[in-house]
C-alpha cells in the first residue's frame, strides 16, 4: 500500500485509492497511516474519534468503521492480479488494536525522513551543494498542510504539528545552505513570504536579515529585524 500525508490524505492499494469519504472512518485511516506498519491502540482510537467523551459503543463504532475499511481495501485488492487477497492481511487485527501493513509500498514521511537525513549529514561533511539539493527534494515532497483534508482530534493534531515542525526544520536548513553558497538574491522573494507567513520565526527572519544585508539593503536588514521585536514583544511579551 502506497501512503500519503504530507498534504491530502491518499492511500492506494494497488493503484486505487481506499480512502473512505466519511469524517469518522477516515479519521481512523489516518492515524493507521500516520503510524503504518505499526499497532494502534484501540485506546488512542478512542481518544481521536472522540476525545474524553467515549460512548459505550465505541468497540462496536470502531469495528464498524474497520470492516468499512477492509470493504475498500477488500475491493482494491480484487483489481489485482498477485499479491494478497484478504484484506485483513492489510487491515491486520491485533490484541487491543490494529495495523496497516504496507508490505514495502511507498510512505511518503518515510521518504522525506530519508532525504531530510541524507541532507544533514552533507551539511555536517559542509556539502552545502548536495544539502540543498537533499533539503529541496525533501520538501519537493508536501502537497500542502499534512493531513489536510481529516477533521483532526488531539492526536492526530500533535502529529500535523510535529510534521510541520519538521518540515520547517528542513525548510530552515535548506535556506542555511543556500545562503552559504551564496544565493542570497535568489532568496529575498521566498524570504519576504515566508515572514510574513511566519511572523514569529527568528530563524527565517534572521535569514531574510541576512540576504538583505549581503545584496546592500541595510536599511531594509534593519527595519525586518524592528517589525520582528515589535512582533515579538506584542505577541508573546
Amino acid at each position: 500500500m502506497d501512503i500519503d500525508v504530507l498534504g491530502p490524505l491518499a492511500a492506494r492499494q494497488g493503484g486505487t485509492s481506499v480512502v473512505p469519504t466519511a469524517a469518522k472512518p477516515r479519521k481512523v485511516l489516518a492515524m493507521l497511516t500516520v503510524h503504518a506498519d505499526q499497532v494502534v491502540p484501540m485506546a488512542s482510537l478512542f481518544e481521536e474519534l472522540w476525545g474524553e467523551d467515549i460512548p459505550r459503543s465505541a468497540n462496536t463504532t470502531v469495528q464498524t468503521y474497520i470492516l468499512h475499511l477492509r470493504n475498500l481495501i477488500g475491493a482494491a485488492l480484487s483489481e489485482v492480479a498477485d499479491g494478497p487477497t484478504d484484506a485483513k492481511k492489510v487491515l491486520v487485527t491485533y490484541p487491543g488494536g490494529y495495523l496497516l501493513d504496507t508490505m514495502g509500498g511507498r510512505v511518503d514521511v518515510r521518504e522525506f525522513d530519508k532525504l531530510a537525513a541524507l541532507g544533514h549529514r552533507a551539511r555536517e561533511l559542509g556539502d552545502f551543494d548536495a544539502a540543498s539539493r537533499h533539503f529541496a527534494a525533501a520538501l519537493a515532497i508536501w502537497r500542502g498542510r499534512a493531513l489536510v483534508d481529516v477533521q483532526t482530534g488531539p492526536l492526530l493534531e500533535v502529529e500535523s504539528h510535529r510534521l510541520e515542525e519538521a518540515r520547517l526544520n528542513v525548510l530552515d536548513r535548506r535556506i542555511d545552505a543556500d545562503l552559504r553558497l551564496g544565493r542570497h538574491h535568489e532568496l529575498l522573494g521566498e524570504l519576504a513570504g515566508l515572514v510574513g507567513r511566519y511572523r514569529t520565526h527568528e530563524g527565517l527572519h534572521a535569514h531574510l536579515m541576512l540576504a538583505l544585508y549581503r545584496s546592500g539593503r541595510r536599511g531594509e536588514a534593519i527595519d525586518v529585524y524592528r517589525r520582528m521585536r515589535t512582533g515579538l514583544v506584542n505577541e508573546l511579551g
